[in-house]
């Protein structure tokens, strides 16, 4: 299996100090700051990006254990609000929208929350109380 790299360079203090990051690939990168992580600055910050690829893991995730049992996806889509307090990610909430021919809400559900369990960022983000909200459309 592949290993995946980013980098990140932070110069100066907490306060004050400004940061850059990217991704191995290119297709991400950019730059924070305290005001972006703890204020509403515009801009992004590591929440954010732990947020897209949580979202992005349980996507996938989900639609391949749907389609594993014979329910392909047309659709689904994925919310992930991470919160810091105290310096701390103290929770994480998944809200899930899915279009899935031939299945309803309460199976839906079901899978939604095996992929909340088995997705491997889910994994990785265990140490932190994470939420699942699912709307089945």
């Amino acid at each position: 299996m592949p290993t995946r790299k980013a980098t990140a360079e932070w110069q100066g203090d907490l306060a004050t100090g400004k940061g850059t990051f990217k991704g191995q690939s290119g297709a991400i990168g950019g730059a924070y700051s305290f005001k972006t992580r703890f204020e509403e600055a515009p801009g992004t910050n590591p929440e954010e990006l732990i947020g897209a690829a949580h979202a992005s893991c349980f996507s996938m995730a989900l639609s391949h254990m749907l389609a594993s049992a014979g329910h392909v996806p047309a659709s689904v889509k994925t919310e992930s609000a991470v919160t810091i307090e105290n310096l701390k990610i103290s929770k994480i909430k998944l809200t899930t929208e899915g279009k899935v021919p031939g299945i309803d809400a309460a199976t839906f559900k079901e899978f939604a929350e095996k992929a909340k369990a088995g997705c491997p960022v889910s994994v990785a983000l265990s140490a932190v109380p994470i939420e699942l909200e699912t709307k089945f459309v």
